[in-house]
C-alpha cells in the first residue's frame, strides 16, 4: 500500500511531549528540516509502492534515516537505536512528538534500498544539490566547472586466497546439498578445517612446499564434492546450479586467468590496483566522482563494475551530473588516467606531469582539481565507501550514492551552523556597540 503520511495533530496532548518544546529552532538539523522539499520524495517513490495491502513505512521516515546513517557512519541498527535517544533526528523526521520506541525494524531499512533502487538514490542526492542551490550555498555558475576523479570502493571481504576460497566453496556446497537432501558420500567438514589451518600456518611460516600441498589437498575434497553432486543430481536447483558453475570456474581458474573469483559470497568483486605504495590491490569496484572545482559539492557519484578505464568512464559521469546540475557542465579537469575520452560537447582539461605554456587560469584549474583528494578520503573514512557491507551489484551502486548524500547533507548542517555563528556574532557586536555609543 502507498506510504503513510504523518498530519500534524492540532490538539494538545497531555502525555506526550511535542519536539517543537525541547528542540532549539536553530540547530542545523531543524533548520535542514524546513529546507528539503520532502514532497518531491512523496511524489517520486509513489509509483513503488502498490495500493494494496498494509500502509507502508512513511517515506520521509525512510529518507531522513538513509541521510543521517550516511552522515555519521552508522550502520542499520545503530541508526535506528539513535534516532529513539535523540530528538532533533526525530525532529529531522518528520515527526510531533517524543518517541521511546524504535520506528522501525532495521531490516526495513535494507528492503527499502532495494525497493528504490538506484534511480531513487539518485533522487536522494539531487535534492541535496538542490537543497544547496536554493539555500544559496552553492552557486549555479561553480555548476558549470567540476572536478572528476576515480577511487575504489573496497567491499567487505577476507583477502583472497586459493586454500580458503576452495574451502569456503565446498561449505557452501554441502550445506546446499544437505538443504536438498542430496546424501553425499564424504562432506569433508573435519579433515577440510584441519587442512586449511595447517596450510594457513606452513604459509605464516614461510614453508612453501607444505602450504602448497595443502592447498592443492583442499582443491581436491572440492572437486570430489562436485563431482558427487553431479553424480546424484540429474537437474539441480537454481541455487546449486549457480554454485555448481562457480566452483567449477574456481578450480579452473589460474594465475594469469581474466575474471577471476575474490569471493564466495561475492563472486563479481574485481581486484583493481591503483599504484598505492601501502595498498597494491584492492578488491571492490572502480567509483567515478564529479564535484564542483569551487564549493567542493559532490554533484556526480556512480559505481563501475566493469573496471573500465578511467577514460571510458567520464562520459557516464558527466551524463549522471547533467541530470542533477540546472546548468550544463562546461569544463571537467581529471588527471592523466583520463587521456583518451571522447568528450565533444565539454571541455577537458587534462592534467600534464609538466605544467608548461598554458595559461595562469588553465594552470589555476590543474591546481585546483587536487581538491577532489581530500573529499574522497572523507567519503572512504566518514562516510561508509571503505568496506562496504551492502550486497551485490546493486548494493555496490547504493553505497555510493548514499556516501555522496552523507557528505553533501554535512556540508548543509555546517553551512548553517556557519550561518548562525555569524548571526550571533553581529548581534553582539552590535549590542557592544550600542552601550558604548
Amino acid at each position: 500500500m502507498k506510504p503513510q503520511k504523518f498530519k500534524r495533530d492540532p490538539q494538545f496532548d497531555l502525555f506526550k511531549i511535542e519536539l517543537n518544546r525541547i528542540v532549539n529552532t536553530q540547530h542545523p538539523l531543524v533548520k535542514l528540516a524546513h529546507q528539503i522539499d520532502w514532497k518531491t520524495f512523496d511524489q517520486e517513490f509513489e509509483t513503488h509502492f502498490s495500493d494494496e495491502g498494509r500502509p507502508a513505512i512513511a517515506t520521509r521516515l525512510m529518507v531522513a534515516l538513509h541521510y543521517l546513517k550516511y552522515s555519521y557512519d552508522l550502520s542499520d541498527e545503530e541508526t535506528v537505536a539513535m534516532w529513539v535517544e535523540n530528538a532533533y533526528w526525530q525532529y529531522f523526521g518528520g515527526r510531533q512528538h517524543f518517541e521511546h520506541e524504535l520506528p522501525i525494524d532495521p531490516s526495513s531499512m535494507t528492503r527499502w534500498r532495494k525497493r528504490i533502487g538506484v534511480e531513487g538514490a539518485e533522487v536522494l542526492l539531487s535534492q541535496t544539490i538542490t537543497t544547496a542551490i536554493k539555500e544559496r550555498y552553492l552557486k549555479k555558475a561553480q555548476c558549470e566547472k567540476v572536478n572528476v576523479d576515480t577511487t575504489v570502493q573496497t567491499k567487505d571481504v577476507r583477502f583472497p586466497t586459493d586454500a580458503r576460497l576452495y574451502d569456503r566453496m565446498r561449505e557452501r556446497l554441502v550445506k546446499t546439498a544437505q538443504k536438498e537432501g542430496i546424501a553425499l558420500r564424504q562432506s569433508y567438514d573435519r579433515v577440510g578445517k584441519q587442512s586449511l589451518r595447517r596450510q594457513q600456518n606452513y604459509a605464516h611460516a614461510q614453508q612453501g612446499r607444505r602450504a602448497a600441498k595443502e592447498t592443492k589437498r583442499l582443491k581436491t575434497m572440492l572437486g570430489r564434492v562436485v563431482r558427487d553432486i553431479e553424480r546424484k543430481t540429474v537437474k539441480p536447483c537454481e541455487i546449486l546450479e549457480e554454485q555448481l558453475i562457480l566452483a567449477n570456474r574456481l578450480m579452473e581458474q589460474r594465475r594469469d586467468s581474466k575474471n577471476k573469483i575474490y569471493s564466495i559470497h561475492e563472486p563479481h568483486v574485481q581486484c583493481i590496483m591503483k599504484g598505492k605504495a601501502h595498498q597494491r590491490y584492492e578488491f571492490g569496484c572502480k567509483v567515478g566522482y564529479v564535484t564542483s572545482a569551487k564549493g567542493n559539492w559532490i554533484l556526480g557519484a556512480q559505481a563501475f563494475n566493469d573496471n573500465s578505464y578511467d577514460g571510458h568512464t567520464l562520459e557516464r559521469s558527466l551524463e549522471q551530473t547533467k541530470r542533477f546540475s540546472p546548468v550544463d557542465v562546461k569544463q571537467a579537469t581529471c588527471d592523466l588516467g583520463y587521456r583518451g575520452h571522447d568528450i565533444k560537447n565539454t571541455k577537458i582539461l587534462i592534467v600534464p606531469r609538466r605544467k608548461r605554456h598554458a595559461s595562469r587560469a588553465i594552470r589555476g584549474w590543474w591546481r585546483r582539481r587536487n581538491a577532489i583528494e581530500p573529499i574522497i578520503g572523507h567519503q572512504k573514512s566518514d562516510h561508509r565507501l571503505n568496506r562496504n557491507q551492502l550486497a551485490g551489484e546493486l548494493g555496490d551502486q547504493l553505497n555510493v550514492i548514499f556516501s555522496a548524500c552523507g557528505f553533501n547533507i554535512k556540508k548543509l548542517m555546517r553551512a548553517f551552523w556557519l550561518w548562525i555563528q555569524n548571526v550571533i556574532e553581529s548581534v553582539q557586536i552590535t549590542n557592544f556597540q550600542k552601550a558604548f555609543a
